[in-house]
C-alpha cells in the first residue's frame, strides 16, 4: 500500500513522480532532461534528496546523504528503490504535521505555513515528475488540475530561490497556455521541451 500525507496536493505530486520512475528503462536513465547541467539519473537523485530535506527539516532526521544540488549520477540501485523510500518518508513525516501550524522548510524563507511547506515539496515532486517523464517520452504527469493548484505555491515561494539556482528565470506567459505550461514557463521550463531541443 502506497503511504499518503493526509495532503492531497502533495500524494498528487509524489503519485506522479513514482510513475514517471516507475516508467522508466536502464535506456532513460542517461538521457538529457529540461535540467540542462543534469541526466535524468541526477535529476532522480536530486528529487529524491528534495523529499529527505523536507523530512528531514519536520522530523529533524532521515536528511539526504549527498547533496541535492550535487547529484553524483550514479544509482546504488533502480530508480524505485531510490525514489519509494523517499516518497514514503516525505508522506509519513507530512502526515505529522499539523495544518494550522507554520512548519520548519529546507528552504531560506524558514518556517512557512504547513499548507505552503506541503504545497513546496509537492512542487518539487511534480516539477521533477515532469522532467523525467518528458525527457524519457512519456506523456507529461502534470496535469492542469495540479499545476493550478502549485502555481500559486511556485509564485509564493520561486523568485528568492532564483539566487541560488534552483529555478532559471521565468519564460514569457503566453495567452493561450494551459495552466501546466503557464507553471512550467514560470519555473523557466519551456512546455513543449524534447530531447532534441
Amino acid at each position: 500500500m502506497t503511504a499518503t500525507s493526509t495532503w492531497t496536493i502533495l500524494d498528487r505530486a509524489h503519485t506522479a513522480l513514482r510513475d514517471a520512475t516507475a516508467a522508466l528503462t536502464v535506456a532513460d536513465l542517461g538521457r538529457a532532461t529540461p535540467c540542462a547541467e543534469w541526466n535524468v539519473t541526477q535529476v532522480l537523485q536530486h528529487a529524491a534528496g528534495d523529499q529527505l530535506a523536507y523530512v528531514s527539516a519536520i522530523t529533524g532526521e532521515g536528511g539526504p546523504t549527498e547533496n541535492p544540488f550535487t547529484p553524483s549520477g550514479v544509482l546504488a540501485g533502480t530508480p524505485a528503490e531510490l525514489i519509494e523510500p523517499t516518497l514514503t518518508a516525505s508522506a509519513a513525516a507530512f502526515a505529522t504535521v499539523d495544518r494550522d501550524s507554520t512548519t520548519p522548510t529546507p528552504l531560506p524563507h524558514g518556517d512557512l505555513p504547513a499548507a505552503m511547506t506541503a504545497g513546496a515539496a509537492a512542487l518539487d515532486a511534480g516539477v521533477h515528475a515532469w522532467d523525467i517523464a518528458v525527457a524519457a517520452g512519456q506523456p507529461s504527469p502534470l496535469d492542469d488540475d495540479l499545476a493550478a493548484q502549485l502555481l500559486p505555491v511556485a509564485r509564493a515561494i520561486v523568485e528568492p530561490l532564483r539566487q541560488y539556482g534552483a529555478y532559471a528565470p521565468a519564460l514569457d506567459a503566453r495567452e493561450n497556455d494551459s495552466a501546466a505550461a503557464e507553471l512550467l514557463r514560470y519555473l523557466g521550463r519551456d512546455p513543449h521541451w524534447t530531447p532534441a531541443a
